[in-house]
């Protein structure tokens, strides 16, 4: 087969269970952390003559779009949530760390209620309109950051510790905020997907629910709680034909069967450094009803292997996930300081080879 395909192209034909004439690739819920870049940067200046950034422009198959917010001034650290990050170092950059949950102290209901809650209001989401119709001349698949991420914005604004024993303790409490946060989504979701006019292929999603060993709660709690929340959000979505993705870390193979029930059509993250996770199981017991984006591994093979090694898991998540259609080659979550860059390029040319 000949590398004929467009880039959109290729994306729907793999999100359709098809081969092509090779995987599609994406950062679709990842990214390259700053040192990482820079490092990748000086790399491919002095090894290819090119950017990082026109490296990746021309390698991805599915580029991001997302509104413009232009809603009440914020603080110094602050998210539309009324959420405050503050800067942490790990040495050789920052992550931003929450220091102030505005729900920590809510008692009642009715103190969730007199939350300033977000209004999609804030966002101009014409403001995509030139992106996206550059991506569609250039004939690029395109995935829309909204996050959605329902269950981790509640316990951004409550507290981790604190979310969880509502759950259990305070019902009501956590069912409140959960319906603020899905409401404040689902409208969110309408009013992007609305305005990408069609051009838009993947909604992407998102929560956290595994560990490095197995859920954060489980089954059962799971779909009484969140799931609903979910469902009614991914109703939305569909009004607008688009596929939906789910971005979710850790061990959750007990979960998959949930979440296809709960209405996505890719899986990404894939940690298959968690605990349980088998690219092969994954692929053999739910790969007629899901695709899948992402696992190459953050965690061990890129930052500590060889270029060989990322090679060799590159081509075994490709045969194994992608065995007729169905799978969206990247890494597996960010990628971390101190992963050697041509451990990363060695991960785009293996995905680039045409089949």
């Amino acid at each position: 087969m000949t590398n004929s395909l467009t880039r959109r192209e290729r994306v729907r034909l793999a999100l359709a269970h098809r081969e092509t004439d090779r995987v599609p690739l994406s950062m679709i819920g990842s990214a390259i952390n700053p040192p990482a870049a820079e490092a990748l940067d000086a790399y491919l200046r002095e090894r290819r003559g090119v950017s990082a950034a026109v490296f990746l422009e021309d390698a991805l198959d599915l580029q991001a779009v997302a509104p413009r917010y232009v809603g009440p001034a914020l603080a110094d650290g602050m998210d539309f949530w009324s959420v405050r990050r503050r800067p942490v170092s790990y040495g050789p950059a920052c992550y931003d760390e929450i220091d102030h949950y505005p729900l920590a102290a809510a008692r009642t209901v009715d103190d969730v209620h007199r939350h300033p809650w977000p209004t999609a209001d804030w966002f101009d989401y014409e403001s995509m309109r030139p992106r996206i119709d550059e991506l569609t001349r250039r004939g690029c698949g395109i995935w829309a950051y909204g996050w959605g991420n329902i269950f981790e914005s509640a316990w951004y604004m409550r507290g981790f510790e604190r979310m969880f024993m509502d759950v259990v303790l305070q019902p009501d409490l956590a069912a409140a905020i959960l319906s603020h946060v899905t409401d404040f989504y689902v409208e969110h979701y309408r009013r992007l997907l609305r305005a990408g006019r069609g051009n838009i292929d993947i909604a992407m999603t998102a929560d956290d629910l595994g560990s490095q060993t197995g859920p954060l709660m489980s089954p059962a709690m799971w779909r009484e709680q969140l799931m609903p929340h979910h469902v009614r959000l991914n109703g939305a979505i569909r009004e607008f034909g688009v596929n939906i993705a789910y971005h979710c870390d850790g061990a959750i193979m007990e979960l998959v069967g949930g979440l296809i029930e709960m209405g996505i059509d890719i899986l990404e993250a894939l940690q298959f450094d968690a605990a349980g996770m088998d690219p092969a199981e994954l692929k053999r017991a739910h790969g007629e009803r899901l695709c899948f984006a992402g696992g190459v591994s953050v965690q061990h093979t890129l930052p500590f292997g060889t270029v060989e090694d990322v090679r060799r898991e590159t081509r075994m998540l490709i045969d194994t996930l992608g065995a007729g259609g169905g799978y969206i080659c990247g890494p597996a979550h960010a990628i971390q300081a101190g992963t050697p860059p041509e451990n990363v390029v060695a991960m785009f040319d293996e995905a680039l080879r045409v089949w």
